[in-house]
């Protein structure tokens, strides 16, 4: 442990031994960036048994709001664990929330986050190759961000670094939402597009996996039909389980099938 970041990690896990063991964290709080004097953290969660080298980015984040309090919630930990069992590290990252921050705002975060954990991979005993991102609703909004586009705004900024996209009942075209002045979503309308992850569909995407209820009022079905037709013209790797049925967030045998796709998916390619 002779870098910076892997004697912050010891440090952490020795300060932090009762937060271990509540919470399953290995690591809590860890500093990926810093914005308006604030610190942009992330919690890192190694499996208990062999890591099998890979990471996944779990996005904390529901209507934009991104906090501690949000992942205990069943949604995040029972997926967290799933993976964690299958010898994935997680990186469960938060954002500036809503309503001070903006979605393009958040946007921006999570991908200093990606460029953190990929310039850092060593240290977290991952192979910066083999990285995944996985969210639901506002989090699998900025997960195909994170797959789809750029990751950072700057013509020199490193893309390509996402390896699998694993999208829960996502919002893909946000010009329906542009113009509010309420929350996350109050931004310039022409802004829609540079966060819009239908407008960065390309052929060189990662595989894909879209998961999705028939009847989500919140976030409608046709949003992951859009995404699925857009990537399979392109010829990216992607499917969608459709859920019939279903609404906002999976219940009973619906949550069962979503987080074993979920597991299956980066197992398929994440694999060294």
């Amino acid at each position: 442990m002779n870098s910076p970041i892997a004697l912050v990690l010891a440090l952490l896990v020795a300060a932090s031994g009762t937060a271990s063991a509540q919470n399953d964290r290995s690591a809590a709080e860890v500093i990926y960036g810093h914005k308006l004097g604030m610190a942009l953290t992330m919690d890192v969660f190694k499996p208990d048994g062999d890591a099998n080298g890979a990471g996944i980015l779990h996005m904390v984040s529901g209507r934009w709001i991104s906090s501690w309090p949000v992942l205990p919630q069943g949604a995040h930990m029972r997926r967290i664990r799933a993976l964690l069992d299958r010898g994935f590290t997680v990186f469960a990252v938060y954002h500036g929330s809503s309503p001070r921050f903006t979605v393009p705002e958040a946007v921006e975060d999570v991908q200093k986050a990606l460029q953190f954990v990929h310039a850092n991979a060593a240290d977290f005993g991952v192979d910066p190759q083999r990285l995944g991102v996985h969210g639901g609703s506002a989090g699998g909004h900025l997960s195909l961000m994170l797959g789809l586009a750029p990751a950072g705004n700057s013509e020199d900024s490193p893309s390509g670094l996402i390896a699998a996209v694993v999208s829960f009942y996502a919002p893909v075209d946000l010009r329906e939402m542009a113009g509010s002045r309420s929350g996350a979503i109050r931004w310039e309308p022409s802004q829609a597009p540079s966060i819009s992850p239908i407008d960065f569909v390309s052929s060189d995407d990662p595989p894909t996996l879209l998961v999705h209820g028939t009847d989500d009022p919140d976030i409608p079905f046709r949003n992951s039909e859009r995404m699925l037709e857009a990537l399979k013209e392109q010829n990216v790797p992607t499917e969608l389980l459709v859920l019939e049925g279903a609404g906002h967030g999976f219940r009973g045998e619906d949550r069962q099938r979503a987080i074993e796709a979920l597991v299956s998916w980066f197992e398929k390619h994440l694999s060294p």
